[in-house]
């Protein structure tokens, strides 16, 4: 006997999932201005339903029976959870499109136990400066840093992540950024020869 293909819907026996992201305070303004572009790309192409409930302060996300696949609660949670860490709206909806995007998160202090001054002067050596040193990071290593305080997010392939952490851990443990653009230099030859 032939079997036609299973709705999303149909797979989940015809229920419908939910998910809530909560919204941290100093995200509420830019997700307030950007509710629109993060709005659209959830209901039209992953055909999610999404409210904001200003109660819990949090996003929520239900399957409904037009959504077609049955990744996209997590890839549309995923998305928000994104935005919500600092990442420009832009660069999180391809965690939307492409299926092997991660995001990664760590803390200055998770790779040396830092205090005070110190640890300001190792968030300078990531950013670099007006942002020079990130910038670099991204670009060679083709993915996205967010430097949210002491905590680090990073958004991009599994190597690519892996590449881009190892260089901001040489900055974090003093470093000279000459010596890790000379490392990264070589690693983008190396990466443009594997594509």
């Amino acid at each position: 006997p032939s079997f036609g293909e299973l709705s999303a819907a149909e797979m989940n026996g015809g229920k419908s999932e939910y998910r809530r992201v909560q919204v941290p305070a100093h995200r509420f303004t830019p997700l307030k201005a950007s509710w629109m572009e993060i709005y659209e790309p959830l209901v039209n192409h992953m055909k999610l339903q999404v409210r904001m409930n200003l109660k819990t302060k949090s996003v929520e996300l239900r399957t409904s029976e037009h959504t077609d696949q049955i990744s996209a609660l997590q890839k549309g949670s995923d998305f928000v959870k994104a935005f919500l860490m600092g990442f420009d709206v832009a660069d999180a909806i391809a965690l939307l499109r492409l299926d092997d995007l991660y995001i990664d998160t760590f803390e200055v202090k998770d790779v040396k136990p830092l205090h005070g001054d110190h640890l300001s002067r190792a968030i300078g050596r990531i950013a670099g400066k007006a942002g020079k040193t990130k910038f670099a990071i991204e670009n060679a290593t083709r993915t996205r840093i967010v430097l949210a305080d002491s905590k680090i997010h990073m958004l991009g392939s599994f190597s690519n992540i892996k590449i881009a952490r190892d260089a901001i851990c040489d900055l974090i443990l003093g470093s000279p950024p000459g010596k890790v653009y000379t490392k990264l230099r070589t690693i983008a030859s190396r990466l443009k020869e594997r594509f």
